[in-house]
């Protein structure tokens, strides 16, 4: 092993959560192993990228072996999760239970179903009206259970849509950036003159890290630094300024069965259930986590400029 700190940090999946979480750990002198299923990922020279499947017991064990801390950022398409998301789980336990490791856990607002606009702590009550909210706060309760049981050391972070870097498949991704770099109407969805939440792919890095690292922060739940108060209409308005242009919005109103955008039909009829997160004020409560560990939400502008940056360059690639 060749880090400065001496400790192996393991990450399983290699979405945007997963590949901005590698770069976090590197930066903080970390070796990093990245487990997904085929091995293969776009990762910095010194990264071991090992293929592994979580929901074999065995080769968890074997693959958390020797690590201060495991981290699931795994991701499963809504039609499965019934299936695969308790697998996930017990995957990861058996991981964490067997190597010692921390376990940290990214984790969605689902559970805590409407809340007339009241801003969600992590001691919000889960009161999920739809399936996935109450299959999400089922997992979280067996996953907290396991800490306080002693059976392994877990955290969870909640974020809400993500944005930024590597970020395409979000209302706040490519619904909106590839268009609006070529003039075109961006996608939204539901009021977007209510305060809606977004999480900056790099702060739900930095506070997956910090869990990893931070033994104080195991056997609770966690708000990762989110931007709550503006809009998304005002931030189509931010972005709109960068780019020199007012952006013009296509907005979906209600939920739809039917392919919208970049999001097909499948995706579309498992979200169905969860438009409600568009239609009223979404604000997430991240104090916890700013007064425990100064985590704070990156300034939305500089995180916007940044992201205009990396949708440039991948438009410039594609070209």
């Amino acid at each position: 092993m060749n880090s400065a700190t001496g400790e192996l940090h393991v990450v399983y999946g290699t979405g945007p959560a997963g590949l901005t979480l590698v770069d976090e750990l590197l930066a903080r002198g970390h070796a990093v192993r990245a487990v997904n299923p085929d091995g293969s990922a776009p990762v910095p020279n010194g990264v071991e990228v090992v293929a592994g499947d979580v929901t074999d017991i065995q080769a968890m064990r074997e693959l958390s072996a020797g690590a201060t801390a495991i981290y699931h950022c795994v991701h499963a398409p809504y039609q499965l999760w019934d299936d695969l998301l308790p697998r996930f789980q017990a995957g990861f336990l058996a991981g964490a239970a067997s190597s010692g490791a921390r376990l940290v856990v990214t984790d969605t607002l689902y559970m805590y179903g409407l809340t007339g606009g009241a801003p969600m702590t992590e001691q919000t009550p889960h009161l999920a009206t739809s399936h996935k909210g109450r299959l999400r706060a089922k997992i979280a309760d067996r996953y907290l259970r396991a800490h306080a049981d002693g059976e392994a050391e877990v955290a969870i972070a909640r974020s809400a849509d993500f944005y930024g870097p590597r970020v395409i498949n979000s209302a706040l991704g490519g619904a909106v950036f590839p268009p609006a770099l070529h003039g075109a109407p961006v996608r939204a969805l539901g009021d977007i003159d209510q305060p809606h939440a977004y999480s900056y792919i790099g702060d739900v890095a930095k506070t997956l890290a910090t869990l990893g690292e931070r033994k104080e922060a195991q056997g609770r739940v966690w708000h990762v630094p989110t931007t709550s108060h503006l809009s998304t209409r005002q931030v189509h308005r931010l972005i709109g300024e960068r780019l020199g242009r007012e952006l013009v919005a296509d907005v979906l109103p209600a939920a739809t069965d039917q392919a919208w955008g970049p999001f097909d039909a499948t995706f579309m009829r498992e979200y169905a259930e969860l438009f409600y997160q568009y239609l009223e004020p979404q604000i997430v409560d991240c104090q916890a986590v700013a007064d425990t560990f100064d985590l704070r939400p990156t300034p939305i502008g500089d995180a916007l400029d940044t992201t205009i940056a990396w949708y440039r360059q991948l438009d410039n690639t594609a070209m």
